[in-house]
């Protein structure tokens, strides 16, 4: 076969590449509401948030699998996958950082009560962090498929929890009433919890399976906790301190959220190693 030969060019129906990607549906999923030209980077930027979500879900679901299977490396895999994948939703920030006040009001108004806290995609995420909430469910009544997909994620083991029953297998003292906790709640940190990352951290040459999964997990915790902050500080400069789309408290709330760690103790056992 030559070198320079020409790339196949002519196909009976649409290219496979189209047929694998779907460019076409993706490419005319933007219906902007206003006539400010900026909303465009708006509108795709936050459906670029979504794939990004989709991903990240993705990699944690086959982390939570491969955990609860004894099969570290594989969740090791998904979860360093995660991270750089993090990178690449929290950089979408970039094209909405430099918002002026101005500028987004010239198409906020045509957002009307949309707002990013309905995100069923990204309250997946939230759920499998620990961070459940029964009451995040009611803004998605109205679709029974991504309900039951997020009724289902309520009920299931988060990533932590399945790291913690991994622990437990391993012998170390995680207690009963951490293992055996309601599941629909949110995590609460433990002290036992942070004496049992202290020691795994304490003691690196007999844990470092262990130890290589807590820094996994603490670059994930990490780029969470920048995400927040990104998207506080998007938002200030966006609005300011008024009140957020779809009723939400904006700023403030942002605030609270931006203050809180994923994976706690394995922030707060670091000052006792």
């Amino acid at each position: 076969m030559s070198h320079d030969a020409a790339p196949h060019l002519d196909f009976a129906g649409t290219t496979p590449y189209e047929d694998y990607v779907q460019a076409d549906v993706l490419t005319h999923l933007q219906h902007p509401l206003s006539e400010d030209p900026g909303e465009m980077v708006f509108l795709v930027t936050t459906q670029v948030m979504e794939l990004w979500f989709t991903v990240i879900v993705h990699e944690w679901e086959t982390a939570i699998q491969a955990l609860g299977e004894d099969r570290v490396p594989e969740a090791l895999d998904a979860l360093k996958r995660s991270v750089r994948e993090l990178e690449a939703l929290n950089a979408s920030w970039k094209p909405l950082g430099q918002l002026t006040p101005a500028q987004f009001n010239s198409y906020r108004d045509a957002l009307g009560e949309g707002s990013g806290f309905q995100s069923a995609m990204y309250r997946r995420m939230e759920f499998l962090l620990g961070d459940k909430s029964a009451s995040m469910l009611v803004p998605h009544r109205g679709a029974p498929r991504v309900h039951a997909e997020l009724e289902k994620a309520l009920a299931q083991p988060s990533l932590y929890d399945e790291v913690l029953g991994l622990l437990a297998r391993r012998g170390l003292p995680v207690p009963r009433t951490v293992l055996e906790r309601d599941l629909t709640r949110k995590y609460e940190p433990s002290e036992a919890v942070e004496k049992v990352w202290s020691g795994i951290y304490g003691d690196p040459d007999q844990n470092a399976e262990l130890v290589r999964l807590g820094e996994a997990l603490t670059d994930v915790g990490e780029l969470v906790w920048r995400w927040r902050n990104d998207h506080l500080v998007a938002t200030r400069r966006a609005m300011g301190a008024k009140a957020g789309t779809g009723g939400s408290a904006g700023v403030a709330w942002l605030e609270k959220r931006a203050r809180k760690n994923v994976f706690p103790e394995l922030w707060t056992a670091r000052s006792y190693v």
